[in-house]
């Protein structure tokens, strides 16, 4: 096949796009037989003359002629991409591998190990996804709290109710994330995330994409307990021997994964007793905003914004007291939701569906934190998190806590909205953010949003809706491996978001894959 990368076509003119491989190569759109579109994406930096750009492969008549009348380095033969699967080791499984855990990167470590017969049994905390989405809408609406079946725990992890984002920009020469976009789309996903340049799925479609994906590991071999919370580990001369389950039931293993998620922490302290190495890491706390989604549209896009999906934007900001400052978890068309998951602290995400077609952008507006701010324990990023999700919770008595931004800019508790109107899952009440936040934060976000003013038209507005907080960017805990992926106990495998090697639904995804790559070259099949 030959690809053609850098392919502009106008708006108006997609369904064009043959004529435009034709034209590009000066040959007959007849002779195509075929067209694979690899990339797709937006370029917007003249508001006045705005483009698609695509990257394809097509199949053609005399395809070595049409590379000797093309000289670009544009277009080239495309090299067969293809995720190969490892070959098994030697050594011998005497249990089935366990997996603590069933976001992306405990399902996907699932999915490879059961793919190649190593029958894994899944242990999650919470429920499996069609009773989960029932409790946690008992949550939005009556303020009930499953302390281990909530947004942040239960079967596909915290992403599955925030907007099921797929965008990364990790290098993949194993074409890892190839078998994890296949498999998405295998198990329901849209197709388009194989090409478009900001790929989703939204929190609606991701659902039945996880359960998909279950029956997929199930049909393969593997196992999955749920209501399951893992409350002890026991560890002989510095290996893994079994889990203890809901204190009470053991199951022996020689191998653990642990695709905890970034919430665990319960299991953090417990890993921490058990002399699991781990230390802190800087994440990033703030706030979430709300603009009205035709805003950030025609600030994007301009005249053209009638054409294309709803926008999304990127920002970064140094402020003047050195913090960085950046939006994330950007939800065009969504809700901001109460992901709380212990009784006591409050904590909130970003979530859209599948069509992005709710009236307002959100976006978390974060500021770094360090070591420097709350100690270089192992757990002390973890206490500091808990001491700002506990202020949030107790400010307005469990809702969650929101105030318009001059408002926040002054220290003056709200009173009504103005143009503005709120997209909320859960409660809520107005309530002073920087009775909340560290006053470093406050001000660095204070700061920012004056200069994202600059880069979108209207961010700053004065009735922009705030809402705090949040705080889980990242896990605060990294869980130490060696390059064999395993901790300093034998046998047990930090993994994903949790354990600080990744970051979201793809890189999670990816991870788990190079964990199960490992056990798998190491053990035969379990038999």
């Amino acid at each position: 096949m030959i690809r053609i990368r850098q392919l502009k076509v106008p708006l108006d003119d997609k369904i064009n796009l043959k004529n435009k491989i034709a034209k590009k190569l000066h040959i007959k759109d007849s002779t195509i037989k075929k067209i694979i579109i690899k990339k797709e994406s937006i370029d917007a930096r003249n508001k006045n003359n705005i483009y698609y750009i695509y990257e394809v492969d097509i199949i053609v008549d005399n395809e070595l002629e049409v590379l000797k009348k093309n000289k670009s380095l544009d277009i080239f033969i495309a090299k067969e991409e293809k995720y190969v699967l490892p070959k098994s080791g030697k050594e011998k499984l005497n249990n089935r591998p366990i997996i603590i855990g069933s976001g992306p990167a405990g399902l996907f470590s699932a999915y490879l190990l059961a793919e190649c017969g190593y029958r894994p049994i899944v242990i999650e905390r919470g429920e499996k996804i069609e009773e989960r989405v029932k409790t946690v809408e008992k949550f939005w609406e009556l303020g009930i709290l499953n302390n281990n079946s909530n947004v942040s725990f239960g079967e596909g992890g915290a992403g599955t109710f925030s907007d099921g984002k797929l965008n990364t920009l990790v290098k993949d020469s194993e074409n890892r994330m190839l078998k994890v976009f296949n498999t998405f789309v295998d198990c329901g996903a849209p197709t388009d995330i194989l090409y478009k340049n900001k790929p989703h799925i939204g929190t609606d479609l991701l659902r039945n994409v996880i359960v998909n994906i279950r029956k997929k590991i199930i049909d393969m071999g593997g196992e999955f307990m749920y209501n399951s919370t893992v409350t002890d580990f026991i560890i002989e001369n510095d290996r893994i021997k079994c889990v203890k389950i809901n204190d009470k039931d053991f199951i022996p293993c020689d191998v653990t994964i642990l695709a905890i998620g970034h919430s665990a922490r319960d299991t953090f302290k417990l890993l921490y007793d058990k002399n699991i190495k781990m230390s802190s890491k800087p994440f990033a706390i703030g706030v979430r905003v709300q603009h009205p989604q035709n805003t950030i549209n025609e600030s994007q896009y301009g005249k053209y914004s009638k054409y294309l999906d709803n926008a999304s934007y990127k920002l970064v900001y140094k402020a003047s007291n050195n913090r960085g400052v950046y939006s994330f978890c950007m939800c065009p068309g969504g809700y901001v939701v109460n992901s709380s998951s212990e009784n006591g602290y409050l904590v909130i995400n970003g979530m859209s569906n599948h069509k992005r077609d709710n009236q307002n952008a959100n976006s978390a507006i974060v500021v770094t934190v360090n070591e420097d701010d709350f100690g270089y324990n192992a757990l002390d990023g973890l206490l500091y998190q808990k001491n700002i999700e506990k202020k949030a919770y107790e400010v307005c008595k469990g809702k969650i806590p929101i105030q318009l931004l001059d408002d926040f800019k002054n220290n003056k508790v709200s009173s009504s909205f103005r143009e503005v109107f709120p997209c909320f899952k859960g409660e809520y009440d107005f309530a002073d953010l920087n009775r909340i936040l560290p006053k470093y934060v406050s001000d660095s976000i204070k700061e920012a949003m004056d200069n994202f003013e600059k880069k979108i038209k209207g961010f700053s507005r004065d009735d922009t809706i705030i809402a705090g907080v949040e705080t889980r960017t990242s896990s605060p805990v990294r869980i130490e491996r060696d390059d064999s992926f395993m901790s300093n106990i034998l046998g047990i495998y930090p993994c994903g978001e949790g354990a600080g090697y990744a970051g979201g639904i793809t890189t999670s995804a990816m991870d788990g894959i190079k964990v199960a790559e490992s056990i798998i070259k190491k053990y035969l099949p379990f038999e």
